[in-house]
């Protein structure tokens, strides 16, 4: 039963444990700063840090940290031009924090022994919910009521509206679902494997030399899916917006 419990306590899924680090209560509800809080805190502040000390003192020729600062801003902004168009560029600091903030977090998780929170549906959820909420609201803000039309696409058979308009709603109420559940999965998925190939390094001993190779090569490859999965998810937001923005069908 000790031997179960220690296998568990280091088992591949041992690395998505929350734990409260300090114990609060608002109102009934449990509001405990977490190892999860821990670091979206520190995140946020290398985020912070990195912006500041890359945009101070800026000058014509830019030093490595204000070229990188660049090239993100850059990025971001080429995203958004390309997928919501020139009046979409209102939104971009929204755009380019939630990239930021997606990117440090999947990030994070790489380095050995940290925490990664992107790998929690709970987050991802209410990062997605976010994304919903102000797509939608900007869509009824810039068209009012006419942002009902995006569920009547143009050219359908009015016989054929009782059909695709539900189709339509259920497609855009799903949003968030999809946004959530890519980024939560993809992150868990490729963390769990590394658990398991390391931990296969490690009981094999001298003959672990093949699943040490095939963990390093693993590794490369999950740096690559975090910054994919941050990409998607901008670029799925940027997509939602234009829908807002220019109610595109």
């Amino acid at each position: 039963m000790a031997t179960g419990a220690a296998e568990g306590a280091h088992g591949p899924m041992h690395q998505f444990e929350i734990n409260r680090l300090a114990e609060f209560e608002i109102f009934g509800i449990d509001a405990s700063f977490t190892n999860s809080s821990l670091f979206m805190v520190i995140g946020v502040a290398l985020i912070v840090g990195f912006l500041a000390l890359a945009t101070n003192g800026r000058s014509l020729v830019p030093t490595r940290l204000q070229s990188v600062a660049e090239l993100a801003y850059e990025f971001i902004a080429n995203m958004v031009r390309e997928n919501v168009g020139t009046a979409g560029m209102k939104y971009f600091p929204f755009v380019f924090t939630l990239f930021s903030f997606i990117l440090a977090m999947n990030m994070l998780g790489m380095i050995p022994y940290s925490f990664t929170v992107t790998s929690h549906i709970i987050v991802t959820f209410a990062l997605a919910a976010l994304v919903f909420v102000v797509v939608t609201a900007i869509g009824f803000a810039r068209h009012g009521l006419g942002y009902l039309k995006l569920f009547v696409p143009e050219g359908v058979p009015f016989w054929l509206m009782p059909l695709i308009v539900p189709i339509e709603l259920i497609s855009y109420l799903i949003r968030p679902i999809s946004l959530s559940v890519r980024l939560f999965a993809n992150m868990m998925a490729g963390h769990t494997m590394l658990k398991v190939f390391a931990g296969f390094v490690v009981s094999l001993g001298i003959f672990g030399f093949a699943p040490l190779l095939f963990t390093i090569a693993f590794t490369g490859l999950e740096f690559v899916v975090a910054f994919l999965q941050a990409f998607i998810f901008t670029v799925l937001t940027c997509i939602y917006l234009n829908d807002a923005v220019n109610m595109h069908h």
